[in-house]
């Protein structure tokens, strides 16, 4: 297994985007953004921060159905 790369909020969402998961706009205050993606049932709610911890970017890597290496990929 890779080690994670460190990265951003958004350029986390940036590299969802690149795999096929939308932006949902906002709906209110908060630091959170949240994906969909056309045919998958998860839901991404990814917090604007500047460093997302490793545990946190690993779920949303799992939930989003990418490994590791293909989430390096799209940064």
């Amino acid at each position: 297994m890779s080690r994670l790369p460190r990265v951003s909020g958004r350029e986390a969402v940036r590299a969802f985007e690149k795999a096929g998961w939308q932006v949902i706009p906002r709906r209110g205050k908060g630091d959170h953004m949240i994906l969909r993606k056309p045919g998958n049932p998860n839901v991404l709610s990814i917090p604007d921060h500047p460093l997302l911890g490793p545990g946190l970017l690993r779920s949303l890597i799992r939930l989003s159905g990418l490994t590791v290496e293909e989430f390096a990929s799209l940064l």
